[in-house]
């Protein structure tokens, strides 16, 4: 009896080994980062930083292969891809997660936030934390949010009022909510890919666009819109995503140390975009090209009140709960 013992005991033990070997003889655990745009972005160095920061802090346990510019993936198959576990980290921007989870679009309302520090202090609470998960169930976990930056309007007439905006055409990304937005100003949402904005402004397709600063600038776009009025109406922001399943998968001291690195170029990515967006508008206001202008406080308030109605249109979807979390950072910063 004892032999038999000493026999299943030490075949266990020999399978563990085995297991193990087997492990080490795989290779490094491999993470593909597929993004599309190009490396000279925030988003792209980011993604760049985080691959030279494992290579330095996980040698031989990780390895990470970034794919820039569509070059593994595009913007109609990514999410797909990862669901598939065939790429393992996306950061897409928020607007694309719509068929996944409806709550991410409390980001598309506008005027629904004052500024980035009040988009800031709701991703850091429980409920922007809560977001990152919230799909889960479709093999999509969120890791962190990356800035891009806050909306601006741009158009070929000046946009100080929101009745300023009926009857001009808009470009928007597919959002539900950002065809309300124009909706309810009595404008035309047109859906067009990025790459196509500059040609449809210049040719009159379109006489208006939504963009942070940077997209502005690096596009040209402020060279065929004579005006461009500082609205900080809505974000446009990334979720850095993997897919759970392949996540959770990573023994937990690597994933803790993932997981740190993610932190720190989280932070770097989003110090970025700010200094990107400051730069761009400056040098968008010093060419002479396209005029600035800025909201006072009672513009400001008309817009909000204005943009009520696609607050109210989409609370069920987006959830009450998450609303009014959104609105409370605003509160607290205004007291």
């Amino acid at each position: 009896m004892f032999k038999s013992m000493f026999a299943m005991a030490a075949c266990a033990l020999a399978l563990a080994a085995a297991s193990a070997n087997g492990a080490q003889d795989q290779g490094p655990i491999l993470i593909k980062f597929a993004h599309v745009v190009a490396d000279n972005t925030p988003k792209g160095q980011g993604a760049l930083l985080f691959k030279r920061l494992v290579a330095e802090r996980l040698a031989g346990k990780v390895k990470v292969e970034v794919y820039a510019n569509s070059s593994l993936y595009g913007d109609a198959d990514e999410l797909e891809a990862l669901r598939n576990d065939q790429v393992q980290l996306l950061a897409p921007s928020l607007a694309k997660f719509g068929q996944y989870t409806k709550q991410l679009q409390v980001f598309d309302l506008p005027f629904l936030f004052d500024d980035l520090d009040a988009v800031n202090r709701f991703q850091k609470r429980a409920k922007g934390r809560q977001l990152l998960r919230s799909m889960e169930a479709q093999d999509i976990v969120g890791l962190a949010y990356w800035h891009n930056g806050m909306k601006q309007l741009s158009a070929s007439k000046t946009l100080l009022m929101p009745t300023d905006a009926a009857g001009l055409s808009f470009r928007i990304q597919p959002s539900q909510v950002l065809e309300a937005q124009f909706q309810q100003l009595g404008a035309k949402p047109l859906v067009l890919p990025f790459a196509e904005v500059f040609n449809a402004l210049q040719k009159g397709q379109v006489q208006g666009a939504e963009n942070p600063w940077s997209n502005i600038y690096s596009k040209r776009l402020h060279s065929v819109q004579p005006y461009i009025t500082e609205t900080n109406h809505g974000v446009l922001d990334y979720m850095l995503v993997s897919n759970p399943r392949f996540w959770y998968r990573i023994p937990h001291s690597i994933r803790v140390e993932l997981e740190g690195i993610i932190d720190e170029v989280t932070y770097a990515v989003n110090r970025q975009a700010e200094a990107d967006n400051l730069a761009d508008r400056q040098r968008i206001e010093a060419s002479g090209v396209s005029q600035v202008l800025s909201l006072n406080a009672e513009q400001r308030e008309a817009w909000r009140s204005a943009m009520r109605p696609v607050w109210q249109r989409f609370e069920t979807e987006i959830g009450a709960d998450v609303m009014k979390a959104a609105q409370t950072v605003n509160r607290k910063q205004r007291k």
